[in-house]
């Protein structure tokens, strides 16, 4: 299964200039998904981190990991469209190289865990085939509204 952004944005509640998932390429419910962003040197943030030499922050590059862990936690339920899904965790995230402008993350979330509204992902965030990030998020699913 593919999503384009405009199916993304029906799923999560982010929204520029914190939308940090472009499109997902590939998902199978209750496994897997693959996604990416594409980095402008137009993005908000790499104005100040850091001025002469834009690099991505690590938290960024975490914080799309998770919007994809939810947009494949609400695909992986019937019915759990509306609901909000919120970082609860991180384990074990280490950056391996810098993310900047014209890089295009290809990030990777896998089910490892789910107990009742808790669920562990195994995250890796790819550039041109190499290890950029790699992290264990927990999410919990709570109140809220996506999409709108």
């Amino acid at each position: 299964m593919e999503l384009t952004i405009d199916e993304v944005l029906e799923l999560l509640p982010h929204r520029y200039p914190f939308l940090m998932l472009d499109r997902v390429d590939e998902l199978v419910p209750g496994e897997y998904i693959v996604g990416r962003k594409s980095v402008s040197a137009n993005e908000p943030y790499l104005q100040g981190h850091f001025p002469g030499y834009p690099i991505v922050p690590g938290v960024l590059i975490v914080e799309a990991l998770a919007q994809l862990c939810s947009v494949l936690t609400t695909k992986s339920l019937e019915g759990d469209e509306g609901y909000l899904h919120y970082l609860a965790g991180i384990d074990n995230a280490r950056f391996k190289r810098q993310v900047r402008p014209g890089d295009v993350l290809e990030l990777h979330g896998r089910i490892a865990v789910r107990r009742r509204q808790l669920w562990k992902f195994v995250c890796e965030a790819h550039v041109d085939g190499e290890l950029a990030c790699s992290a264990e998020l927990m999410c919990v699913r709570g109140p809220g509204k996506a999409g709108s």
